[in-house]
């Protein structure tokens, strides 16, 4: 399946934007020009049957009483053709020539001073109209010169008035506009489709030069680093891309150092256990057959511990090895602990030392813990000078185990609990991988183990659990 274009993206949001809010704003121009020309009809049609019933009364009081007003419509109406129709009391309808086409049904008993407008057809044509009633004065001719008294005059008479107009010239208007309005974003849209794939492929041609860019830097060339674009968009994106490359360099760095400290150390016992062999096959020695076998097994237990250590962190860091929480009485197993390293510590003159009270009860895995804490005093043991005491302090928060550590530099914390990293030449039994297990171990316990260097250069191992961790961790 071809994958999704970011040019073609883009360009679909602009062309339907473009397309909402072009249309948008043309169906919003286009009820704004109807409704103001509507307007403007109805006051042409309005001031037109004013202006007529205004010509009636004039001619009532200048024509006999035995004659009718001739009216004339349409002094307003230009091209268009006009018609009306007028009803008083006691006076014969008077209407245009022709009379209205089309008049709205029982319009008279509808009628009322207000101005009312209404739509009409007839046939093909449509027509705008209006009526309204309005009052005629008294015929002053009608009295004649022996009418003194005012119960001689007549009184006003109530006409009703339905003015048409053709609004042919004006829906043509209207469709124009119409037409001018759709075809505008038409238009506009048409351009849009082929000018703006242009404008975006050529917008992105940033991207385009970053990917090539990208495309020659890999694992095979580490330390290599793209650099900065100019562009606010793309910046951020090469600043986290070099920052991955910098965590794969990393990576890349940590694996080929785990590759070289397991094919070293395998190599190794290996080289030992062949020396030992050729050696003694060549040049045997007053060796017993229990000694030398005592020696092969030594060694061949060496690299027995390193692989099953690093199936452990392995095991761990892979999340394969779950913890199994179990109530522990903490100090007891302490005291355990610190039996094991017993022997190791008076070979080299090292005291072993516990303070502090501990918890009533631990809720936790005792094996990785054993990990962790087996591994700390081990280290502590085997590279505290002769005549040094190891404290191990317990708290309720945690334990501290320190050590005089006077070869240790601050920038060695660093390198605490990478794989196969030692600072001295390696003792027997110890490949680098302790603290690597007591790291990996501590966070699938979810225990938080930290390392410091004071000022009177003894280190400080930490074990501990923050407080929001105490009710899951700890339990009374």
């Amino acid at each position: 399946m071809k994958p999704a274009s970011l040019s073609a993206r883009i360009t679909t949001l602009l062309v339907v934007t473009s397309l909402l809010v072009l249309g948008g704003g043309a169906k919003l121009m286009d009820w704004r020009v109807d409704h103001e020309l509507e307007s403007r009809f109805q006051q042409n049609l309005l001031t037109q049957a004013s202006a007529l019933s205004t010509m009636l009364q004039l001619e009532q009081d200048e024509a006999p009483g035995d004659q009718r007003p001739h009216l004339q419509a349409g002094l307003l109406g230009g091209d268009s053709p006009t018609f009306y129709e007028v009803r008083c009391d006691g006076m014969p309808a008077l209407h245009s020539t022709p009379p209205p086409p089309a008049s709205p049904p029982d319009w008279a008993r509808q009628t009322d001073s207000q101005p009312r407008f209404a739509d009409l057809h007839h046939a093909d044509q449509q027509l705008g109209s209006v009526r309204f009633a309005f009052t005629l004065p008294p015929d002053e001719h009608s009295g004649g010169p022996a009418a003194r008294s005012p119960s001689d005059h007549p009184a006003y008479r109530a006409c009703l008035l339905l003015f048409e107009q053709d609004r042919s010239t004006t829906n043509e208007i209207l469709l124009a506009i119409d037409w001018i309005l759709l075809l505008s974003p038409a238009l506009a849209l048409g351009i849009a489709l082929i000018a703006v794939p242009l404008i975006v492929r050529r917008g992105l041609r940033p991207m385009t030069v970053l990917v090539d860019r990208m495309r020659d830097i890999g694992p095979n060339a580490p330390g290599q680093r793209l650099a900065a674009s100019g562009m606010r968009e793309l910046d951020p994106l090469v600043t986290r891309f070099n920052d991955v490359l910098g965590r794969m360099d990393d990576g890349l760095a940590r694996e080929r150092q785990f590759a070289s400290g397991l094919a070293h150390e395998t190599r190794t016992r290996l080289a030992e256990l062949r020396a030992l062999t050729e050696v003694e096959s060549r040049y045997p020695s007053d060796r017993g057959l229990p000694e030398i076998l005592g020696e092969v097994g030594q060694i061949g237990a060496e690299l027995e511990a390193t692989v099953t250590a690093l199936l452990l962190l392995t095991r761990l860091q892979s999340g394969l090895e779950q913890p199994q929480p179990e109530a522990l009485p903490l100090a007891a197993w302490l005291q355990r602990q610190l039996q094991r390293q017993q022997g190791q510590a008076a070979a080299r003159g090292v005291t072993l030392q516990l303070e502090g009270a501990p918890p009533a009860g631990l809720r936790t895995d005792p094996a990785l813990l054993e990990v962790i804490v087996g591994n700390l005093l081990g280290n502590a043991c085997a590279y505290a000078p002769a005549g040094d005491t190891v404290t191990v302090h317990l708290s309720a928060n945690g334990l501290e185990i320190d050590n005089a550590a006077p070869e240790l530099r601050a920038d060695d914390l660093l390198n605490f609990g990478q794989r196969f990293w030692r600072k001295q030449p390696p003792h027997a039994g110890h490949a680098g991988l302790g603290l690597a297990l007591a790291h990996a171990a501590a966070e699938a316990l979810g225990l938080r183990l930290e390392f410091r260097l004071d000022a009177g250069q003894r280190l400080h191992a930490v074990l501990s659990w923050p407080n929001q961790m105490t009710q899951r961790i700890i339990r009374s």
